[in-house]
């Protein structure tokens, strides 16, 4: 029997592709790097991370430390977040709804988009007592994690949301993290049929998030908020919040 092979990409610029690994490496726990780590984390060697991190560093993309030599984004990689930004349809839409959202609860109101196997928070507005961290645009999640993605999963047929719950990556941020793949398809499952999914002390500890999805849009979305599980309780949630989280994702 042949074997088929698949067609190459001949406008993959494979070069380019390495090089973005170097800008790729930086993220919450790695917020500076030296060249033996570049290389650790992207697989290239290090003549190879050199040459692109100097030529980052000279396009204004990354700074460079003239003592320790090592490397950090620079203020020019947010033009690359404010380019999708303001191109994204979803977000420019979302936007007013969130902030009303925002003023009538008081409470911290997220807008999620689906990635791949991930969320990534594209909108956040937060509250008085969100952390830095919870604030910060561009912050990614595994999926099934987060009321937000299992949110968005909701809307999918049963059998692909039953692929997704076993096959996709999961993390344990809390003790409290659902990592029983056959309980997180019965909460995706829960949302299908109540239109909004609710996860208690997943990411954080004494943390509500309830999430209710963006129905026939383009790009897979929801509208998350994030509350105390310490002031906030199941019933009082159901009767204050998600009948307004449910209006503004059906509003998108």
């Amino acid at each position: 029997m042949d074997t088929i092979t698949p067609k190459q990409d001949t406008l993959f610029v494979s070069s380019l592709e390495k090089g973005m690994r170097v800008l790729a490496a930086f993220d919450e726990a790695h917020t500076d790097m030296g060249l033996r780590e570049f290389a650790l984390a992207t697989g290239l060697d290090k003549s190879a991370t050199q040459r692109f991190a100097n030529t980052f560093h000279r396009l204004g993309y990354l700074e460079k430390d003239p003592q320790t030599r090592r490397y950090r984004p620079a203020i020019k990689f947010l033009e690359l977040a404010n380019a999708f930004l303001f191109a994204d349809e979803t977000v420019r839409a979302a936007m007013p709804r969130l902030i009303d959202l925002r003023q009538a609860l008081g409470e911290t109101v997220n807008l999620a988009l689906l990635d791949g196997d991930s969320i990534v928070y594209a909108a956040r507005m937060p509250n008085a007592r969100t952390s830095y961290a919870a604030t910060i645009v561009g912050r990614r999640a595994p999926a099934l994690n987060t009321s937000s993605g299992r949110a968005m999963l909701s809307l999918r047929p049963p059998e692909e949301r039953r692929r997704c719950a076993e096959e996709w990556p999961m993390k344990r941020y809390t003790q409290n993290t659902v990592m029983d793949r056959m309980a997180v398809l019965r909460l995706i499952d829960e949302a299908a049929e109540t239109g909004y999914a609710i996860g208690y002390d997943e990411l954080l500890m004494n943390e509500v998030g309830i999430a209710a999805p963006v129905r026939g849009n383009r790009r897979a979305a929801a509208i998350q908020c994030s509350v105390s599980g310490l002031k906030w309780d199941r019933a009082r949630i159901e009767a204050a919040l998600v009948p307004q989280l449910v209006d503004a994702a059906n509003s998108l």
